[in-house]
């Protein structure tokens, strides 16, 4: 089954490039692939050993095909030309020309920490946190922490899943001060549409990284970052207890499809009405970091 999104610039359907398409589906749809996906490619070994290959010499020659088979624009890149890259990792999570991502300037406005497709719910249910529409998850689950969780009852979720062809570096949603991220160790099955159909609870199964955020104008912001099949690492490049502003880097991805996934508190977020509808509708909103997620909420 295709992948479709709506691009949030010109409001059409879109469909998705999808990188190793037929290995995935093969890996998700049968059931040869899925003995296989359960006993090597979900394990840790298996991405770990595959993320190093991407830091190795050899590995740059596949940064011309990538670029061509998914379309990346390079001129969004400070390093427009691949022989400036050292290996596939030093291309994959590149920075971009500040120029390429401008960051919502009002003070009531989230920006979007990384590029993606979004997913957006509110007033969510943390014992039935969607996960794809009749799949769900615990919250308490996610965190590993129980009273954390229900802070954030009748609250916001708003899902950021990155493509392998999108920028791979995440930032910070607002101003504010950010508390040290904790990991918790897990599998690393796909974050594709394709998997999060077929795999329950993949988010509370995945490796991932959560930053407690206290932000200037929309209270305290569970930040995860979920790492996936082949992500070699979850790099985080910011200082913890030290005051951000928004639009700040807080850290990359190596090599893989991620997900970046932010929890708000009831009343603290009036979402963006595209990301709402396009949700209700069954579709994820493509979406740049910078731009906006939602307005400051009567609750505040």
């Amino acid at each position: 089954m295709d992948i479709y999104y709506i691009d949030r610039k010109t409001g059409e359907k879109r469909k998705e490039i999808v990188a190793g398409d037929r290995f995935l589906r093969w890996i998700y749809d049968t059931s040869i692939g899925s003995c296989l996906l359960e006993t090597i490619v979900k394990k840790k070994i298996f991405s770990t050993i595959y993320g190093k290959m991407q830091d190795m010499p050899f590995s740059k020659r596949k940064i011309e095909g990538f670029i061509s088979a998914l379309g990346i624009e390079m001129e969004e890149a400070e390093r427009e030309r691949i022989e400036e890259y050292e290996h596939f990792n030093d291309f994959f999570y590149r920075k971009l020309k500040k120029e390429a991502r401008l960051v919502c300037k009002d003070m009531d406005c989230l920006a979007s920490p990384a590029d993606g497709r979004v997913l957006a719910y509110d007033k969510i249910d943390i014992h039935q946190v969607v996960q794809v529409k009749g799949i769900f998850y615990r919250l308490n689950e996610l965190f590993r922490d129980e009273e954390m969780a229900l802070s954030y009852q009748g609250g916001t979720c708003i899902v950021i899943r990155l493509c392998p062809a999108d920028y791979h570096r995440f930032h910070f949603p607002d101003s504010g001060i950010p508390n040290a991220s904790k990991r918790i160790e897990g599998m690393y099955y796909s974050v594709n549409p394709v998997a999060l159909k077929k795999v329950a609870e993949i988010y509370t199964q995945n490796k991932r990284e959560i930053t407690p955020f206290y932000s200037d104008h929309f209270g305290e912001i569970a930040i995860l970052e979920v790492g996936a099949t082949c992500v070699g690492s979850i790099i985080q490049t910011y200082i913890p207890q030290k005051r951000v502003y928004k639009g700040q880097e807080k850290g990359y991805f190596k090599f893989g499809g991620s997900t970046v996934i932010l929890f708000l508190q009831p009343g603290r977020i009036q979402v963006d009405e595209d990301l709402l509808r396009n949700t209700e509708a069954g579709f994820e909103t493509k979406v740049n970091m910078g731009e906006s997620l939602g307005r400051v909420g009567s609750g505040k």
